[in-house]
């Protein structure tokens, strides 16, 4: 089976499909709302400072980041690379949405067509990042794009009769309103610029920077023929990301919740989830050498793995 381009919840239309025609837009929700949050991160850097709201800051971002946009969203909902029980995968989507990117169906949409555009053999420069630093930046944090010939995007019945996720996809924006008065409450304004607009603000301009990156230079051990675009493992940010920027890995074993592989790539998600095996409240974590083979994977370099009797099964 052709598994190059095949996302599993990306289905094909009636006519085809094609990833490279398309049109990007500019999306005013998207535009205004992190517009807004740069807005107030300025503010509170300006004239809101205080140690206080900086360890607030420092803490709800890394709570955020770890618990919900690596963990909730990526290696659960996204990939399902591990289960654990249903209360803390609701726990874990909710702080990724309180990331302020986008509600669980909007998160599962935008990764996976770029997941499907990126497999096939040309895409559009949108979903490879290939434009100009600056361009791609204003096409990812402002903007949308509408392919000509898309393919249906169709989740699993699991999360697509879930009320709890349909809650959140319409109300992801307001999801930041009660934790903001209860910032308020607690340290007033210098609270709520540090503690929402400024962790919004930047996070979300960390995604798409790594993710910049993340395809378009870096370290590579591993190949996928056939693919339009590639993955690229960025060194020394392994901490800041919680393991998201091994993206060569990623590339390579998409439904792997181990992402860090090899030595000296650390990977706080991968960390967490042992420890939520330990005290029982994760199980099934899936690694390389738990996933089916890919013929189209090719190794094109001789790293020193962690997980080295996993990878060899692969040979």
């Amino acid at each position: 089976m052709d598994t190059t381009s095949k996302v599993p919840r990306i289905l094909p239309r009636r006519g085809g499909q094609d990833a490279m025609s398309g049109k990007v837009f500019w999306s005013p929700g998207k535009s205004l709302w992190i517009s807004g949050m740069y807005l107030g991160g300025v503010l509170g850097i300006a004239s809101a400072f205080s140690r206080e709201a900086f360890l607030l800051f420092l803490f709800s971002t890394g709570l955020t980041i770890l618990g919900g946009h690596s963990l909730g969203m990526h290696r659960r909902l996204i990939h399902n690379s591990f289960e654990c029980p249903l209360w803390l995968e609701y726990f874990l989507v909710y702080l990724g949405v309180l990331v302020g990117m986008a509600g669980p169906f909007g998160m599962i949409r935008t990764h996976d067509m770029r997941d499907w555009a990126q497999r096939q053999r040309q895409c559009h420069d949108y979903f490879a990042h290939r434009r100009s630093f600056f361009t791609d930046w204003f096409w990812q944090l402002h903007c949308s794009v509408r392919l000509e010939y898309e393919p249906e995007f169709q989740p699993e019945t699991r999360i697509a009769q879930d009320r709890f996720y349909w809650f959140l996809e319409r109300t992801w924006m307001w999801q930041q309103l009660p934790w903001a008065s209860v910032l308020f409450y607690f340290g007033g304004i210098s609270w709520v610029l540090w503690g929402i607009c400024l962790r919004v603000a930047i996070i979300n301009t960390g995604h798409w920077l790594i993710g910049h990156f993340a395809h378009n230079e870096g370290q590579r051990y591993w190949h996928v023929e056939g693919a339009a675009v590639q993955g690229y493992n960025i060194p020394f940010c392994g901490l800041i990301t919680m393991g998201e920027c091994w993206h060569n890995n990623h590339h390579a074993f998409p439904g792997s919740a181990r992402l860090g592989l090899y030595r000296n790539q650390l990977d706080p998600g991968w960390y967490t989830l042992r420890v939520f095996e330990w005290f029982g409240l994760a199980w099934n974590l899936q690694q390389p050498g738990d996933l089916p083979h890919r013929a189209e994977l090719k190794a094109i370099a001789e790293p020193k793995p962690c997980c080295i009797k996993a990878l060899l099964k692969l040979a």
